[in-house]
């Protein structure tokens, strides 16, 4: 059978912590001994936001595998800069290689390589966020409240086991409630995640029944209380996971005041008083796994 793409394109920041590089080159090394036929490519990254660049000038031509050595952050710049090029027949894929790869975790069927070997390609669903005029998409989740605040304390903070733990303590300390308009009502939330697999944040499991490929996202609200309840649903997550959650096509909502967004791993900051609407592209990308 044909492969679905004529080249691999292999997107990388040399300069992360983690063996990004190296997890580049033997994936490279294993496709030359098992595909010699197919063409790869090592495409480096620069600076910030270069492999939404690259990405999106690779799936402007021919049929490309673009694959993010990468945690989820990195994976997302890439979704984003395919789904941008427009009409394409680009696919892409994760290799994990950094702190959170919940993507790769729960989407794999079986080692990377082997995928791409086989040639086959399957159709994702994603997430569409679409504020005023702007449209990011997301391979795994959107949240708000509690998670990019996190998200914000790691990035100052470091990462790794310890300094993790430290640090989402303190996020949770000084963490506030957000406010936002669903439906013309105002609404206070403690954490509101869009979710389009079942799991997040390495441990927790939000909605039992999320996949990728079913049409719908999964809304996990958690309204404001006390700190301590919150902490026990946070710990609820980790251990025994949330249960079912509501499935839409489709959340609207308006900020009220400024507030961070979490897009699989990456923070955006939202003005005040813009219009916001999650929804699913369905079907919207191509990958093996």
């Amino acid at each position: 059978m044909a492969r679905a793409f004529d080249r691999v394109v292999v997107v990388f920041n040399p300069n992360s912590t983690g063996d990004a590089q190296e997890r580049a080159e033997e994936l490279k090394s294993g496709l030359a001994e098992r595909a010699a036929d197919l063409p790869v490519e090592l495409r480096p990254t620069e600076y910030a936001g270069h492999a939404r660049e690259v990405a999106r000038e690779e799936a402007g031509s021919g049929a490309p595998l673009i694959v993010s050595v990468s945690g989820d952050g990195g994976y997302n710049e890439v979704v984003d800069g395919v789904m941008k090029a427009g009409e394409t027949r680009a696919a892409a894929a994760v290799l994990a290689a950094g702190n959170a790869n919940d993507h790769r975790r729960v989407v794999a069927r079986r080692p990377l390589l082997d995928a791409i070997v086989e040639g086959r390609t399957e159709r994702l669903d994603l997430l569409r966020l679409t504020v005023d005029d702007d449209v990011r998409y997301a391979h795994s989740y959107i949240g708000l409240g509690i998670t990019p605040v996190v998200a914000l304390e790691l990035e100052r903070g470091g990462k790794g086991s310890v300094k993790e733990v430290v640090t989402t303590v303190r996020a949770f300390s000084r963490f506030h409630p957000f406010a936002i308009e669903v439906d013309g009502r105002r609404e206070t939330f403690d954490s509101l995640v869009f979710a389009n697999i079942p799991e997040m944040a390495k441990y927790a499991t939000l909605a039992e029944d999320a996949r990728p490929d079913d049409g719908v996202f999964e809304v996990v609200l958690v309204r404001h209380r006390s700190k301590l309840r919150t902490a026990l649903t946070a710990a609820k997550a980790a251990i025994r996971g949330l249960g079912t959650q509501p499935s839409v096509r489709e959340y609207a909502f308006c900020t009220i005041d400024p507030m961070p967004a979490q897009i699989d791993g990456e923070v955006l900051e939202l003005d005040a008083g813009v219009r916001a609407r999650v929804d699913i592209a369905a079907g919207a990308l191509a990958t093996v796994r």
